[in-house]
């Protein structure tokens, strides 16, 4: 069905998958995850109409790219050569720049009922970036989850890092604070007063980063996380009588808990909802120590992460 219409004149569709007890509602705009209903509760932030996804939205419910995270400085250096890439975080480039994957029109190239295939072609140059990159993100419901496989292939050297950008509350309202969250990482990755990563991958053993053990969103750093931790397994959220288990084959999480997000700007309040946001580090394209981003040509870059819930 037709969602809404951009200021172009172009149209974006809604699609509606369901298996079992779920139910989810995926748009053509930034394949933006707009309902994921568990037992007929929504546990994602979404908007109500495509004016807001323009206007009021925090990259709700969307894919980001090409390079989910910051970069440093808005530029990084790819054999030799300096791209310079929009700024739109402070000096930094954020989720892929100004116009982003969040922000475009995704093409349906397969559906059915359970699972819905968005591709997208992003141009030599596009915000930046070098070499035609052609993605695809499918969604499947299945087995109580939503997995979302991730493709990507170039046609010259460039960077890429994809993640769904969704604000999870198993309690389809109110805050998170009170939810519990366990997550098999024993390093996380400390950022400057930027956001961006000083390089270290630190022991979160002592500190407030500690998930190894459950707990509460609220109960620590005054509930405020907006930071990558180095995945060795799965992550677990528990948060009114249900629970989410998030497996991925990427090497970290962004774990954002929304205490940025503002309740005049967006229909939404701090906390409303945290993100788990999985892929390669912030910054990566700068940081040699940390997994390449880089795509070359003849590579096909795929990833898979699974939100299950029980």
């Amino acid at each position: 069905m037709i969602f809404g219409t951009l200021p172009s004149g172009r149209q974006v569709e809604c699609v509606e998958l369901s298996s079992g007890r779920l139910r989810a509602e995926v748009l053509t705009y930034g394949a933006v995850v707009r309902r994921l209903e568990v037992s007929g509760v929504n546990v994602v932030l979404g908007l109500d109409t495509q004016e807001d996804y323009l206007t009021r939205s925090r990259y709700f419910g969307a894919v980001v790219g090409r390079y989910g995270n910051r970069i440093a400085g808005a530029r990084f250096t790819l054999d030799g050569v300096e791209y310079r890439l929009p700024v739109n975080n402070g000096p930094n480039s954020l989720h892929g720049g100004t116009e982003g994957f969040d922000s475009k029109v995704w093409t349906i190239a397969a559906r059915t009922d359970d699972s819905v295939t968005l591709t997208l072609t992003s141009p030599d140059g596009d915000q930046g970036y070098p070499g035609t990159l052609t993605v695809s993100v499918t969604y499947t419901l299945a087995d109580d989850a939503l997995r979302i496989d991730y493709a990507a292939e170039t046609d010259a050297p460039t960077v890429a890092n994809l993640t769904n950008h969704s604000y999870f509350n198993l309690k389809g309202g109110g805050d998170v604070l009170d939810h519990v969250v366990r997550m098999e990482a024993a390093h996380y990755l400390p950022v400057d007063d930027d956001k961006i990563p000083t390089g270290e991958l630190a022991p979160v053993k002592g500190t407030p980063f500690d998930f190894t053990a459950p707990h509460a969103v609220g109960e620590r750093n005054d509930g405020a996380y907006d930071h990558c931790f180095v995945l060795d397994g799965g992550i677990t959220v528990t948060g009114g009588g249900l629970t989410m288990e998030v497996t991925t084959t990427e090497p970290g999480v962004q774990f954002y808990t929304g205490a940025m997000l503002d309740g005049t700007a967006t229909p939404y309040g701090p906390f409303a909802g945290l993100c788990l946001e999985t892929q390669h580090f912030p910054d990566s394209p700068n940081q040699p120590r940390f997994p390449s981003t880089v795509l070359r040509p003849g590579e096909r870059r795929t990833s898979t992460t699974s939100y299950r819930f029980i």
